[in-house]
């Protein structure tokens, strides 16, 4: 595709949380839109819900590479988030406390 409408940097556009994408203000009225996962998926192509209009975003894919974790950290309910990761270092402290090292030099006859 070579018709843009115009090259937008990500820096340039904003992100919303609700719906999860980044926007740009389209001619039109309404706004440019592409979501994270895209980005993910090497797609730099924001397109307008409202007309024809497209535009490419550039952006750094590298950025976007770990996306499908985060997204899946971030589904999560904020407070099963935060008592997994608490819960988690808990268990290491546990396991740390628990530890015993024994003599491995002992004769069997």
């Amino acid at each position: 595709m070579g018709a843009y409408y115009d090259e937008i940097e990500i820096e340039d556009m904003v992100w919303d949380a609700d719906k999860r994408v980044y926007h740009y203000p389209c001619p039109c009225g309404d706004r440019f839109e592409i979501s994270r996962k895209q980005l993910a998926d090497y797609e730099d192509i924001a397109t307008c819900p409202s007309c024809s209009l497209i535009i490419r975003v550039i952006y750094d894919p590298l950025d976007y590479e770990d996306y499908e974790e985060e997204e899946e950290e971030d589904e999560d309910e904020d407070g099963e988030e935060e008592s997994s990761e608490t819960s988690s270092g808990d268990e290491f402290e546990d396991a740390m406390e628990k530890l015993t090292v024994s003599d491995a030099t002992t004769e069997t006859h």
